[in-house]
């Protein structure tokens, strides 16, 4: 891959750690039809500065820093990236930086809807369904923000992670019917974390009334979203 000069608003940087995230397959397979070629993925990254040019004003070389471009084809799974200081984030130095990645791409997915969408607010209900790396994400997110938080999970093994690791209070096994029942009505809203194909109607009726349903699952194949429960809220 050929890369630009560095101009005069760009930093130079040298790719330290790239997190793998599920999209970066989906964009190489082309599943959503959204794909480029050449192609290269990753976008969880976490670079050193190598060089900046002469308007740049929030950098300086060997500072450490995290980069999403926008750029469909220029990813982290290469040795450096030429990008606009827009796209770039100073690191703080407490954060390790392998640690660091993934916060570009989960951290900041749940994070800021969960500020948008107000239920950021200490003492509301909030479903996380799946746990796997955005449900981590939104369950240590919405503890620190004060909520209450139920993980939504097809698999009971998760409870003791959910609970004890991570600090959600309650869990419930999506496919037993009478926990989900037992939750009805209860929710100011749910993140929705899963990527595979799956019925909406059982979370929209754990939710309360005029509670927020937020998909984040890139299902490749569309979802029925059933009207008449949204009638009855």
């Amino acid at each position: 891959m050929i890369y630009r000069a560095t101009g005069e608003k760009d930093v130079a940087l040298k790719v330290l750690y790239c997190g793998i995230c599920h999209s970066d397959v989906h964009l190489i397979n082309n599943d959503w039809g959204l794909s480029y070629y050449p192609l290269v993925p990753g976008h969880e990254i976490v670079c050193e500065v190598n060089e900046v040019g002469r308007k740049v004003e929030k950098f300086g070389v060997g500072d450490k820093v995290g980069d999403y471009d926008g750029t469909i084809t220029y990813g982290g799974y290469s040795d450096i990236l030429v990008v606009n200081e827009h796209f770039v984030v100073h690191i703080p130095e407490k954060l390790t930086l392998d640690a660091a990645a993934p916060l570009l791409c989960a951290g900041i997915t749940v994070y800021s809807p969960l500020r948008y969408f107000e239920l950021d607010k200490p003492g509301f209900y909030l479903g996380v369904v799946g746990l796997g790396g955005l449900g981590h994400m939104a369950v240590k997110c919405a503890k620190v923000m004060g909520a209450k938080v139920t993980v939504i999970s097809t698999s009971p093994h998760k409870k003791k992670e959910a609970m004890e690791n991570l600090g959600a209070d309650s869990f419930l096994v999506s496919y037993e019917q009478d926990q989900l029942e037992a939750a009805r009505g209860s929710m100011d809203g749910i993140i929705n974390t899963i990527s595979a194909q799956h019925s909406l109607l059982p979370l929209i009726r754990v939710l309360k009334s005029h509670g927020k349903l937020i998909m984040f699952g890139g299902t490749v194949k569309p979802l029925e979203l059933p009207i008449i429960p949204f009638l009855h809220m």
